[in-house]
């Protein structure tokens, strides 16, 4: 595998898309290697206050910088047909091969429900996400090959067509879970692995579960990317840092499934229930950059290939500058 990659988390909850954009040059400048992105139509709380269209802003992302970047997860589901998502995707890694990965997941509640569909429980929700994989991966390789594809699933439709616009290499399409089957499937029918910070035990069980999915489908997993986003809250002292996660980013001390939760003025009165203790487990916050720069370790050393770093306050120049200089260089492979 390629060295350690650290990249980015821009999060285009909390800030404007142009300032997003900047940020994320800014990271670059300062050791991040990569770029991370959310597609939301709707931010977590109110007081985030955002949520721009992601497709451009990864599009001046990558003018801006030179590393990787992608969706950190786009739903190819529901208020998407996967079609357009291939072609999405597929445009991005055309005008800048090399550096676009697609990021998929099954999707929440708070973005796909805009759409007026029925929302489907988890299970439902996966099996969509799956054959829309089948369909993105179909138009890949048939578009490579200048051939026209079609399918006719149990949710999706594609009529026979091609892409007219593909790279000479497709994006690698990771997989966003958190659950073992969705993790061997993963393995089976995608190129990588997407997760969060979890406890090491259950990442180590998802790790186990997406190689027996690859070996089942004869591919190789220690040449599959395992990719993390990592969440986190550093401020100049402990007191400001759980400020800034408790006002900020209080989703992430919310110990229950948020995938039906429609929407943000929800989330907020859920959000008045958060207490400090809630995040333990779940989020470091510290003023210590050592702290973080430990924590970090922790999922490096058990296989990550790239993490993507988000700190949940505003204070993003700060600790881009702090990290940069105190953090990234002493991670080790």
């Amino acid at each position: 595998m390629t060295d350690l990659q650290i990249g980015y988390a821009a999060m285009l909850e909390q800030f404007a898309p142009a300032e997003a954009v900047a940020l994320s040059a800014y990271a670059e400048e300062h050791g991040f290697t990569g770029v991370m992105a959310a597609d939301h139509f709707q931010p977590w709380v109110p007081a985030q206050g955002q949520s721009s269209f992601v497709w451009s802003v990864l599009a001046a992302v990558a003018e801006r910088t030179k590393g990787d970047f992608g969706p950190g997860v786009t739903a190819p589901t529901f208020r998407w047909h996967p079609a357009m998502v291939a072609q999405a995707s597929a445009t991005l890694a055309s005008m800048y091969p090399g550096r676009h990965w697609l990021g998929l997941g099954s999707g929440e509640a708070l973005n796909e429900h805009i759409v007026g569909g029925y929302w489907p429980e988890a299970p439902e929700r996966i099996n969509r996400m799956f054959e829309a994989i089948e369909i993105i991966s179909k138009l890949f390789t048939a578009s490579i090959a200048g051939k026209d594809v079609k399918h006719s699933g149990q949710f999706f439709k594609l009529e026979s067509t091609r892409l007219w616009t593909m790279p000479e290499v497709a994006p690698e399409i990771l997989v966003a879970t958190a659950g073992p089957v969705t993790a061997k499937r993963a393995g089976r029918q995608a190129d990588g692995l997407i997760t969060v910070g979890a406890p090491l035990e259950k990442i180590s069980m998802l790790f186990g579960k997406f190689d027996d999915g690859a070996r089942d489908a004869g591919k190789d997993p220690s040449t599959m990317p395992k990719v993390l986003q990592l969440h986190m809250s550093w401020a100049e002292t402990d007191e400001e840092a759980m400020t800034n996660a408790l006002h900020e980013w209080p989703n992430g001390g919310m110990k229950f499934p948020k995938g039906d939760i429609r929407s943000p003025f929800e989330f907020e009165q859920m959000a008045k229930l958060v207490r400090p203790e809630d995040f333990e487990g779940r989020m470091i916050i510290s003023a210590d950059p050592d702290d973080h720069r430990a924590y970090i370790q922790k999922f490096v050393d058990l296989g990550f290939d790239r993490i993507y770093l988000h700190n949940v306050g505003r204070n993003q120049r700060q600790w881009i500058d702090v990290f940069g200089a105190s953090v990234l260089p002493k991670l080790v492979r």
